[in-house]
């Protein structure tokens, strides 16, 4: 029985970044040996166990054979006689084929360090073509080492997978899930164009597909490209350290000026409600959390409208904030100025602060200022009650008069 760490644990120690956890591979075992050892079985589909101790993971050495479609479609076999070289030729890339045994001494015979050297993303072995995740884990990881590029035959089998119809097998949890981890990194943008570059953009988000090429106005949008701007908001907001429901956001606000009619281009009339419509329909296609989906419809819908806060009389100002219930959902508003934010810089030239933010936040807490209890327990006729809150709160933004400094950029 030998045992050796794989994988990201490898990978991340050479390129000398942090190392989160340890996945192990034992070979030269049997499930009882495990099991006598004192080990935790936990995996359904092949033998893994957690260590009494450290409750790492360690994977008995397993071979893969493709029997179906997508990627739950193999047969496992996990018997003392596979070896080292075996288990590390049915994974992925070969920055993730190395290993290193308990002295550390590395065991790569695929050439992995090499790739590694020369940043390069390179598939292992034909058997990458048999799960179509793999396509969304190439991607993941251009958004994470934001220099590697995709070794042009593989980008050639990615094409290949997509041509055969193997992502259109993926199930929608493993794709947002694979999506979700890709947002949050460095450079989400890179996930997004390698995705584009092998053809699974359309067939995974064809509706962020389609907006590439799409123009707007160049007075508002000097990069012109609808997809390319969303490429530069999501990055922005990886920039920012912003949360999923905000990377979501940003990448689904814009969906809508995919549909605009070409004979009005570049400008794209009443697009926040189709992109609304589309972002719900995509977020719940994919089965994205809740409170993904509720903010990418909201900023979707009425993104356009915080942009113009300068121009709102204060009972406009009062009605968007009472629509996107920012009294009981401030925590929620704040992500959707935060997303304001990132489409706002989200093209060339945009280093100012995006001071519409401050505006918005202070009408928000003039609006809290007013004691709704009050109202209510000196008004006779209870039925003027939502009338006479919903005018004081006016009132309270109209008494802001120009003390809140307004980008009119």
């Amino acid at each position: 029985m030998r045992c050796y760490v794989v994988g990201g644990a490898v990978r991340d120690r050479l390129l000398g970044l942090p190392v989160q956890d340890r996945d192990w591979v034992v070979v030269g075992a049997t499930p009882e040996e495990m099991l006598g050892r004192g080990f935790r079985p936990v995996g359904k589909d092949f033998p893994v166990f957690l260590h009494p101790q450290t409750n790492e993971e360690y994977a008995l050495a397993r071979t893969e054979r493709k029997s179906g479609r997508g990627y739950t479609g193999f047969v496992v076999h996990a018997a003392p006689d596979v070896t080292l070289e075996d288990d590390l030729l049915r994974r992925d890339l070969t920055i993730n084929a190395i290993a290193a045994d308990e002295d550390g001494t590395l065991i790569d015979p695929y050439g992995g360090q090499a790739d590694l050297a020369a940043h390069i993303f390179r598939h292992v072995s034909p058997a990458f073509a048999e799960d179509p995740v793999r396509i969304l884990r190439v991607a993941r990881f251009a958004a994470r080492f934001g220099d590697f590029s995709v070794a042009p035959e593989t980008l050639a089998l990615m094409r290949a997978m997509v041509d055969n119809g193997e992502v259109d097998h993926l199930v929608p949890e493993r794709v947002w899930q694979e999506l979700a981890r890709g947002l949050m990194e460095a450079r989400p943008s890179r996930m997004l164009r390698v995705l584009r570059d092998c053809g699974a953009l359309a067939r995974i988000l064809p509706e962020v597909e389609r907006l590439f090429g799409v123009p707007q106005p160049v007075e508002h949008h000097p990069e012109v490209d609808t997809g390319e701007h969303v490429l530069l908001v999501l990055d922005h907001a990886a920039k920012t350290r912003q949360p999923l429901a905000v990377r979501w956001a940003c990448l689904m606000h814009d969906l809508g000026k995919g549909d605009t009619p070409a004979d009005i281009l570049p400008h794209h009339y009443g697009h926040e409600a189709k992109s609304a419509t589309r972002a719900r329909a995509v977020s719940e296609r994919l089965r994205a959390p809740v409170e993904c989906r509720d903010l990418a419809v909201i900023f979707a819908r009425e993104h356009g409208i915080l942009h113009q806060v300068e121009k709102l009389r204060p009972e406009t100002i009062v009605k968007v904030l009472e629509t996107v219930d920012a009294l009981r959902r401030p925590e929620r508003f704040a992500l959707l100025l935060e997303a304001a934010a990132c489409d706002y810089h989200g093209r060339p030239g945009r280093e100012a602060p995006y001071v519409r933010a401050e505006r918005w936040r202070a009408a928000l807490a003039a609006m809290q200022g007013v004691d709704a209890g009050a109202i209510a327990r000196a008004c006779d006729d209870k039925s003027q009650i939502p009338q006479r809150v919903h005018a004081a709160r006016v009132a309270a933004v109209k008494a802001l008069g120009g003390r809140t400094a307004v980008d009119a950029g």
